[in-house]
């Protein structure tokens, strides 16, 4: 992967719907070679998909919370981490250094539906316990990280 391709995963971190002749545009390319570039970033997974941003809001997500998953002694963080995954209300899950095995973010409608979902984490064989951090309010969210990608950022030039 060259600073070409660092150039176009940023551009695409920040608006994942540009055209390749918008791409080509902002990394001095043509349409056709940034075409060709993405997909070879693709088959070799460095992009791994594109997806549209929703406002939990606006879908009736309107609770947000971290949860901190603290194993039992015998539990196996492979069959936690796949019983967390079959949760829909599970966004992200994270494996953290600590006390807890893992942090997980969950979006629910109410506080009653964030009860109702910290018992199903709780009945998941190895949760010995559970710490919940309600967010109230979410100042940014989801944006692109493009430290390293982006020559005019960090004094990569």
């Amino acid at each position: 992967m060259d600073q070409v391709d660092r150039k176009i995963i940023a551009a695409l971190r920040e608006n994942g719907r540009a055209t390749y002749a918008d791409l080509g545009r902002s990394v001095g390319l043509s349409a056709s070679s940034v075409h060709e570039r993405v997909g070879k970033l693709e088959a070799a997974g460095v992009i791994t998909g594109y997806h549209a941003m929703v406002d939990p809001n606006t879908v009736g997500l309107g609770v947000t919370a971290l949860v901190g998953i603290h194993p039992t002694d015998t539990a196996t963080e492979d069959d936690v981490a796949a019983a967390l995954g079959a949760l829909d209300e599970v966004e992200s899950c994270y494996a953290v250094a600590g006390d807890e095995a893992f942090v997980v973010k969950v979006r629910v409608a109410t506080v009653d539906d964030l009860e109702k979902t910290l018992g199903r984490l709780r009945r998941i064989p190895g949760v010995g316990r559970t710490n919940t951090t309600v967010v109230l309010s979410t100042r940014f969210e989801g944006r692109p990280n493009n430290a390293g990608l982006d020559e005019g950022r960090n004094g990569n030039a």
